[in-house]
């Protein structure tokens, strides 16, 4: 039981509730004031009974008094749960938006290796999903938790002060219930775990099939597709099959217990008004047994909010294990605003993803400011990894790196990387016009700044051609536009606003040969007297960079201008020349 209701847990999620808690207390107050109402007519009731059966005449005056007590109190009941609805509504929903706005905070602070390492699919039914099973169970269930208790406990307190011989047997029948409902969550408890890892693992399948549909049906893999989702939709069918087994056996077992209840009760109840009706009156056993099904109801209600907790907990769990992600190593506390002048220095570097596996060792560069260096090499020599240590998005695990003589681990984050421009081979457009896609880094900038960064990108023309021209709204996904007009959009926005530092990672790729040539001018002209770094398979493209750095196996083993590696007949010129054997 201490695994499946973890207080410590839900202590984490309530303190969600601090700038809510208004509504908490208000939910928790109106919850009070309907049950204990609910309570106080069911003694009305029991009055009433006795006005009308009950030796002598009827006392209609008193009989009225009592009727139009517990019309009162029907209508302060329906108001009371009507404002408890509204509040704990209100509870759930703010503490879900708050639990999900810092989700995306943790996300966003998270380093690249936590993205990285983890199924995109799995963190997207986490954040959405997950916290939906939150609202759901653990918020809504603990409302039904406390009005059952506030229930069990005023309704238990109330019979034994009119006959707690009576109560004594209702009494008896708690231990009972609480086996039931300590046997479901134990067993439920382990098969909602299972549920909710299956859930999250049919999200990332249909995600990855939907988001690369083309290269699934390219490659005849729907059938393969198929059969990989039914194997995890039966997973799962069968882990919910049980968890609803397990469930399921509440209702029946509680009614069950609630009916004896009813039943002993009516039998002692009647055999007391037979033998002393005037103590023990047929109006106190009518609210008697009110009481005792009010008792029972709450036992039957929370062995089913048990279970729905059990999955709350779960889902709780999955995104606590979100929200507990390492934040990226704070900038230190006299780190420097960089102002970059551009000349950037490796310094004896060793990087790896995997501890196990080296991938860059004592790698060393200097790139003087305005120099253009350009990155070669094979797939997996590095390349790309250079980027993302030169934009700190992954720390060195040994040497330094430096921009005008400051180690970069001594600057700002946000300083460093705004000091760079980048365009990378895999294009991202957010849902947007396309004049927000342009504006991406710099949203205050005027329409007229994005339709010549446009121009400068060669991408004003098939702007112009969409329906709404700039105020077309596009997405990653969709939009009507190419690869290459998307790519060309990513250009354009470095176009905006020209940084010292440049980053070009294949940023060609997705063009054709026709517009990268005026694109490679727009480079041209964009990269003179700014330190770029280059990274291209297509070597036609940086024959007139200062200097190119060969690499192999996380190593430099050549440098030189185009014309000097060349004449070295190396690995470079290898290379060189394999590209343009067929022509």
């Amino acid at each position: 039981m201490k695994k499946s209701f973890d207080f410590k847990l839900l202590g984490r999620l309530f303190s969600f509730t601090k700038h809510n808690g208004v509504y908490l207390f208000a939910g928790l107050f109106f919850s009070l004031v309907s049950v204990l109402v609910s309570l106080f007519a069911t003694v009305l009731a029991g009055w009433g009974v006795d006005c009308i059966v009950g030796e002598g005449n009827v006392d209609f005056e008193r009989l009225f008094r009592i009727v139009a007590a517990i019309g009162i109190s029907v209508a302060v009941i329906f108001a009371a749960e009507w404002l408890q609805n509204i509040f704990t509504q209100k509870l759930a929903y703010k503490t879900v938006r708050d639990i999900r706005n810092r989700a995306m905070e943790t996300l966003q602070k998270a380093p690249l290796s936590y993205i990285d390492s983890h199924d995109k699919g799995d963190i997207l039914s986490r954040v959405i999903t997950d916290v939906t099973e939150i609202s759901d169970g653990l918020l809504l269930g603990f409302t039904q938790l406390f009005n059952g208790v506030v229930t069990i406990v005023s309704t238990l307190v109330i019979m034994l002060v009119l006959k707690w011989e009576i109560a004594l047997v209702v009494a008896l029948f708690t231990p009972l219930s609480l086996f039931i409902a300590n046997f479901v969550a134990k067993h439920s408890a382990a098969e909602f775990k299972k549920q909710a890892a299956k859930r999250g693992e049919m999200t990332a399948l249909v995600d990855e099939m939907v988001s690369n549909q083309k290269v699934v049906k390219a490659f005849l893999q729907e059938k393969n597709n198929t059969a990989r989702f039914e194997k995890i939709n039966a997973e799962l069918r069968e882990s919910g099959v049980k968890a609803t087994f397990y469930s399921s056996l509440t209702n029946p077992s509680t009614r069950f217990l609630n009916n004896l209840i009813y039943v002993a009760v009516g039998i002692m109840g009647a055999i007391m008004v037979m033998n002393d009706p005037v103590s023990f009156s047929v109006g106190t056993l009518t609210a008697f047994l009110i009481y005792a099904g009010k008792y029972a109801k709450p036992f039957n209600e929370i062995s089913g909010v048990v279970t729905e907790l059990q999955s709350a907990f779960t889902s709780a769990r999955r995104i606590f294990e979100v929200l507990d992600a390492e934040h990226e190593t704070p900038d230190a506390e006299n780190a420097a605003v960089l102002h970059a002048e551009g000349e950037v220095e490796l310094k004896d570097v060793s990087f790896s993803y995997d501890k196990e596996k080296k991938l860059i060792e004592g790698l060393s560069l200097h790139a003087f400011a305005g120099e253009r260096v350009a990155i070669v090499g094979p797939t997996g020599c590095g390349k790309t990894t250079i980027i993302n240590l030169l934009m700190r998005f992954y720390d060195v695990d040994g040497g330094s790196i430096s921009v005008d003589g400051q180690d970069i681990r001594g600057v700002t984050r946000d300083s460093l990387r705004s000091s760079y421009g980048m365009v990378l081979q895999e294009t991202w457009i957010k849902r947007g016009t396309v004049r927000e896609n342009i504006a991406y880094g710099r949203p205050e900038a005027s329409g007229e700044d994005c339709v010549a960064a446009a121009k400068r990108a060669h991408a004003d023309g098939f702007i112009r051609r969409l329906p709404q021209g700039y105020d077309t709204v596009i997405g990653d996904d969709a939009g009507g536009i190419s690869e290459g007009q998307k790519q060309l959009l990513c250009i354009a926005r470095i176009m905006l606003d020209l940084p010292n530092m440049l980053i070009l990672d294949e940023a060609t790729s997705s063009i054709d040969t026709r517009t990268e040539i005026r694109i490679q001018r727009a480079f041209d002209e964009m990269m003179e007297g700014r330190t770029s770094f280059v990274v291209a398979h297509r070597l036609s493209t940086i024959v007139h960079a200062d200097k190119i750095l060969v690499m192999r196996a996380g190593k430099i083993v050549e440098q030189g201008t185009h014309e000097e590696l060349l004449k070295k007949n190396g690995f470079y010129a290898e290379i060189y020349n394999s590209q343009f054997a067929a022509v």
